[in-house]
């Protein structure tokens, strides 16, 4: 038993220097930035395959995908996506990126860093040096969306999900404004100052002011001031889709 011991933790050692190398080698020579918007994610390898698989699964469900459809759109067997989520194979790094491309981030999502002294600390915390830019899922850069997030809670595979944004003076989104999605937003401004619009009402949010509502409602914030914003916000269901605009009345007129 300690001999097959031995072998098993040879293997997976064995497994994460190659795929290092392999991950390295291919992303200087495909440059994935260019083809999607630099991501601002510590690169890491995780502690086991599985929690690669956890990591794809997770955001799978947060884009609202079937394996099925993963899989069609990645261009992969079901029966591989499925032994890849479950942590029972070891994907390739073409496998990687097309997995990666059909849920429209970079492999490096896949990839969080997961430092601590035990497992607990290392499944569950999340240091302020590690965390996770969700503008990559958004597919948005701050100049884009008007704002930068990032992941405060330690996955998306939960039943809500946590983050930080910051406002830079006078931001705001400036195409496509109002957003809506299934579930609740709940949000608290830790400094600054920030316009809120929910539905036809605009309303100014200062440090300690907290608020909750129906994503369902079409809504957008924005920072009017010169000083930057920061706001802690909480979101459930865990649904990230692709696309969360709500048309312009302009829009809809015209589909009409």
């Amino acid at each position: 038993m300690q001999q097959f011991h031995k072998i098993q933790i040879k293997i997976e050692f064995d497994f994460k220097i190659l795929v290092w190398f392999e991950f390295c080698r291919v992303w200087k020579l495909k440059s994935f930035s260019e083809s999607r918007m630099p991501s601002d994610n510590v690169v890491a390898l995780p502690s086991a395959i599985s929690s690669l698989g956890s990591e794809v699964r997770q955001l799978r469900k947060a884009r609202q995908l079937t394996l099925k459809q993963l899989s069609e759109e990645a261009g992969i067997s079901l029966s591989h996506v499925s032994a890849i989520e479950r942590g029972v194979s070891k994907p390739s790094v073409d496998v990687l990126q097309a997995i990666a491309s059909a849920l429209s981030v970079t492999p490096d999502w896949f990839f969080a860093r997961r430092a601590g002294a035990g497992p607990m600390e290392q499944a569950f915390v999340v240091r302020a040096q590690n965390r996770r830019a969700l503008n990559t899922l958004y597919g948005q850069d701050a100049a884009e969306l008007g704002y930068t997030d990032h992941l405060l809670s330690s996955s998306i595979g939960g039943q809500f999900y946590m983050g930080m944004a910051v406002y830079a003076p006078h931001s705001e989104r400036p195409e496509d404004p109002l957003q809506k999605h299934e579930g609740e937003e709940h949000g608290l401004v830790l400094e600054g100052e920030l316009e809120m619009q929910i539905g036809d009402e605009f309303i100014t949010l200062r440090a300690g002011d907290s608020y909750s509502f129906d994503a369902r409602i079409p809504h957008h914030a924005r920072n009017r001031t010169d000083q930057v914003c920061w706001l802690i916000w909480a979101v459930s269901p865990v649904v990230i889709p692709k696309d969360v605009v709500e048309p312009q009345a302009s829009d809809r007129e015209t589909s009409s």
